[in-house]
């Protein structure tokens, strides 16, 4: 029986979308204990940013070539790896006594974060047919944000009850023990299932050099494509809503800490509907580019309408735009539903990761172009509400550049490239 047919396959699925649940809830945990760290190692929010964000650009960095590895090599190593280092960098940042101990933990965490998505990618890719990934791709994307929701009042709770260190000691824990879930059910248990299938490693036909599939990906209109979608969209989420959405509604709207952490909320509630649902769609339609271009003028049209009000929409709107903004976010899966129909299995490792790499280059940036126009506003003795109206100049600028990369962006229909 081939993979794709098997009920094994369902297995591989739930295995695979655990571990990802938690190695995304571990991303975004540490945000929770900012105040705590502080004390306790008598550093500088300077210093705890340094620590925080190193597993970010660590992650970014790695993505294309964790794509060319494993595309090269294979996806299940990978997982299983970047699992185990994931875990051993969460335990290892509970029991640090040292800052220098929390940036290392932070810097193995990032590697293994790094192996998550392109390899969990190409692993679905594997197991199922094409019109079954791009279904199956949103449900991924909302584990994710699952993941993220996972780590914010739930994860709160765990950490009274335990401490700071016993909840992230149990979180590193758990994803060490899916790192070994995954080796027995991606290779001891699906050797046994699969004895054919298993021995892919040992190909007698000559590989094509790695520089040569590289250099083909990179002057590919259609790997930019996809990469300059996954910017648009993916950075708006990831670098406003997770870093200034708090700022905005304590500067702008007078709300508590907690009131406007409820904007992550809506956001997130946001992304875990786009996810599925926007998949169903593309399924449904047999066409990932039309609700993909519905997807990037939804986002587009969000972030524009914050300067049609000056920055500052009604607090209903603001609810409402931060949903959209989310639920934008959600659907980017489907630039990796793109991947796996443009694409073949050789190649969709390397596009991945370069697809990916075009989000969180997004991410990485608007933080730091927003807070520097923030910080330039208020040098000027202008008040705030100017600071965030020029600053949504840059995620109206970021999503312009998703839009063009979907009408770049050339697709057959999903039911033309079934075969695997």
């Amino acid at each position: 029986m081939e993979k794709q047919n098997s009920k094994y396959r369902w297995v591989v699925f739930v295995s695979v979308l655990l571990t990802y649940l938690l190695m995304a809830s571990q991303r975004t945990a540490p945000g929770l204990i900012t105040d705590q760290l502080m004390n306790d190692f008598n550093i500088t929010a300077t210093t705890i940013g340094l620590i925080t964000g190193v597993q970010f650009f660590v992650y970014t960095s790695l993505q294309i070539p964790m794509g060319i590895l494993a595309d090269r090599f294979g996806p299940n190593f990978f997982l299983i790896f970047g699992a185990v280092l994931a875990g051993v960098g969460t335990v290892l940042y509970s029991i640090g006594t040292h800052e220098s101990v929390l940036f290392l933990s932070r810097i193995f965490t990032g590697i293994g974060d790094a192996t998550i998505w392109v390899n969990m990618m190409l692993i679905l890719g594997q197991w199922f047919y094409k019109k079954e990934f791009v279904r199956l791709v949103g449900f991924a994307g909302m584990t994710g944000s699952l993941g993220f929701l996972l780590a914010t009042v739930p994860f709160s709770a765990w950490i009274g009850l335990l401490g700071w260190r016993g909840a992230f000691f149990s979180l590193g824990l758990l994803v060490s023990i899916c790192g070994v879930l995954l080796y027995v059910v991606l290779i001891k248990q699906a050797k046994k299932a699969f004895p054919q299938i298993t021995p892919v490693v040992t190909e007698p036909v000559q590989r094509e050099k790695t520089a040569g599939i590289v250099k083909r990906v990179f002057s590919s209109r259609q790997a930019w494509a996809l990469f300059l979608c996954h910017f648009g969209v993916v950075g708006g989420y990831v670098g406003f809503i997770s870093s200034w959405a708090v700022p905005y509604g304590m500067d702008l709207y007078e709300m508590s800490r907690s009131q406007a952490s409820q904007l992550i909320m809506v956001g997130l509630v946001g992304a875990i509907i786009g996810a599925p649902f926007m998949s169903w769609v593309a399924s449904m339609y047999e066409s990932i580019k039309k609700p993909y271009i519905a997807v990037q003028t939804i986002v587009f049209a969000s972030w524009f309408t914050f300067l049609l009000f000056q920055g500052y929409p009604s607090l209903i709107g603001v609810i409402v735009l931060f949903f959209l903004i989310g639920f934008g976010y959600g659907a980017s899966a489907l630039t990796f539903a793109a991947v796996r129909q443009s694409f073949p299995m050789k190649e969709s490792g390397i596009v991945s990761g370069f697809a990916n790499t075009g989000g969180f280059l997004s991410a990485v940036l608007l933080p730091i172009f927003l807070g520097a126009i923030l910080d330039y506003v208020q040098a000027s003795s202008l008040n705030l509400q100017n600071g965030y109206f020029y600053g949504f100049i840059i995620p109206v600028i970021f999503s312009s550049v998703g839009l063009i990369g979907i009408m770049l962006y050339k697709e057959g229909s999903v039911t033309e490239t079934m075969s695997t």
